[in-house]
This record gives C-alpha cells, sequence and structure tokens, in this order.
C-alpha cells in the first residue's frame, strides 16, 4: 500500500514539474478531455494518461501549499 501511495505521489509530483515547465497554455472547458501526457514514475517507469484512464478514472491533485511554512 506505501509502494501504491508513493507511486501515486511521485506522479502527481511529476504532473506538477511538467505544467511548470510547459509554461502558459489554453485553458481547458469544463468537461473537455485533457490532452494525453506521458510521465517517468519513480523507478523510470513511463506512465501515459491514456493507459491510466483504461483503469478507470483518473484524478489529478495539486498540493499547493503541501511543502510550505503555511
Amino acid at each position: 500500500m506505501r509502494e501504491r501511495g508513493s507511486l501515486v505521489l511521485g506522479i502527481v509530483m511529476a504532473v506538477i514539474a511538467g505544467l511548470i515547465i510547459a509554461g502558459p497554455v489554453s485553458a481547458l472547458e469544463v468537461g473537455q478531455k485533457a490532452p494525453d501526457f506521458t510521465l517517468i514514475a519513480p523507478g523510470g517507469k513511463q506512465v501515459k494518461l491514456a493507459n491510466l484512464l483504461g483503469k478507470g478514472p483518473v484524478v489529478i491533485y495539486t498540493f499547493i501549499q503541501a511543502f510550505s511554512a503555511t
């Protein structure tokens, strides 16, 4: 269970880093599908959004103040 939590946290952090590096883009409208993307999970395995969607719903959550003092 702890390993899965680490994998999910790594994926979320990679998504956030990718969004920061990618710079500004146009926002999606409510109900619009997210574009497909591929991330590198801890351990070096590639994880693709399309593959995750094949297993069920995917939630991308941002920890805005996870590492801040406030």
